[in-house]
């Protein structure tokens, strides 16, 4: 009698989200046509706003794609040649591009290993008289500690600019990402919890001056039309078609957040008798306020299988990873030129090595979430049972 092979377990399958809304979203697309308002349109305005006020923002600038909101972000806070920006090694390189584009110096400091966020105790040590600003990265759907942030800014009168790319309506200690700081970065990639249906970002602030200036920093640096006041320009606006998408999109995100947290609740659960075997998830200090944009384990040197292994093993059953990040950002090679080497940064070096991120959209059901632990668990354990030879 012949078995069939599992359904297996995609990384993102993002249908459950657009399948109920493919109406409504071609309705939308549709009517951007008819109106011919492509570039910074009135959908833009509207989802400027909206998202904006449900980050607990008061000004939204479209952009197009979260690493311009990082860089002509920064620019439009007032950071740039000679400032030096602390910001976590473990981060996507777009954090650091973003740095760099605005004019600034990036300064790494190392991460906590239970959160992978930021140390800000590092952070405090690394301040110098140069420092201007400091860039927190909500990293997997979490927040940093907005109060431990706030104090350790206003001790040593630093900007605080946050990369909320994976954190759309995160929540922490009374905050949501993007209220914390002099401004914010989200990205709208696809498969963000708030994703369009290709790249998009968004820079939020409190200060109305700022935001003008973001705004004309996207267009080429001009207030209006042919006259130019920001030299550090560019072209970077978010598509009417995009925005049109996203503020469809928006109402839905606080239920699709609910989801992936109750799936993270389900993964702990299911993978809490292997923390003893060296399998330990990335911890949650926020409770609901953590939107799971990842769901991230570590796989430590006490567990009796390596992260390979471990991956193939997950493969060999249609069960798809990923590892965010494999190599931490002091150590890429486009930009050994800041000087960092092997070892600066102990912990996000090592967690690099250890970390490995399971599938996790909203939708996701029980019965996914039992076979990834299944698999974890029977690899974990008939490692364990393995006689070691001794040499």
């Amino acid at each position: 009698m012949s078995h069939s092979a599992s359904p297996g377990v995609p990384f993102v399958d993002l249908s459950w989200q657009h399948a109920p809304l493919q109406t409504e979203i071609m309705a939308a697309v549709a009517a951007v046509l008819e109106q011919g308002d492509f570039v910074l349109g009135q959908a833009v305005r509207e989802f400027e706003a909206t998202f904006a006020a449900a980050s607990g923002a008061a000004y939204g600038v479209g952009m197009g794609c979260g690493t311009d909101a990082i860089a002509l972000g920064l620019q439009a806070c007032g950071i740039g040649a000679g400032d030096e920006v602390i910001l976590p090694a473990n981060t996507f390189v777009a954090t650091l591009i973003g740095v760099m584009r605005a004019g600034a110096t990036p300064v790494f400091v190392d991460c906590d290993p239970d959160t992978a966020l930021i140390d800000l105790a590092t952070a405090e040590a690394a301040i110098t008289p140069r420092t201007r600003a400091l860039l927190p990265v909500h990293l997997y759907g979490q927040m940093v500690s907005p109060r431990a942030l706030m104090a350790l800014a206003n001790r040593h009168d630093l900007l605080i600019f946050e990369d909320a790319a994976q954190a759309h309506l995160a929540e922490r200690e009374g905050y949501r990402a993007g209220s914390v700081g002099g401004g914010a970065a989200f990205s709208f990639y696809p498969s963000k919890n708030l994703g369009a249906l290709g790249d998009g970002g968004m820079f939020v602030t409190q200060q109305e001056l700022i935001a003008q200036t973001a705004r004309s920093l996207r267009n080429y640096g001009a207030v209006r039309k042919y006259f130019h006041t920001e030299a550090g320009g560019t072209n970077s606006r978010l598509d009417t078609l995009q925005a049109a998408v996203l503020s469809l999109k928006l109402p839905y995100l606080g239920d699709w957040n609910l989801s992936r947290n109750s799936t993270a609740g389900l993964y702990d659960q299911g993978l809490a008798s292997l923390a003893e075997m060296g399998i330990l998830p990335i911890r949650n200090d926020s409770g609901r306020g953590h939107i799971y944009h990842l769901y991230v384990v570590r796989v430590t040197p006490a567990c009796p299988i390596d992260r390979t292994t471990l991956q193939l093993a997950l493969e060999a059953a249609g069960i798809q990873t990923g590892i965010h990040y494999p190599v931490p950002c002091h150590l890429q090679p486009a930009f050994q030129s800041l000087g960092y080497q092997a070892g600066a940064f102990p912990q996000a070096e090592t967690l690099s090595q250890e970390i490995l991120s399971l599938p996790m959209y909203p939708g996701m059901t029980s019965t996914q979430v039992d076979q990834v632990v299944a698999v974890m668990t029977q690899a974990v354990h008939q490692s364990a049972r393995q006689p070691v030879d001794v040499v």
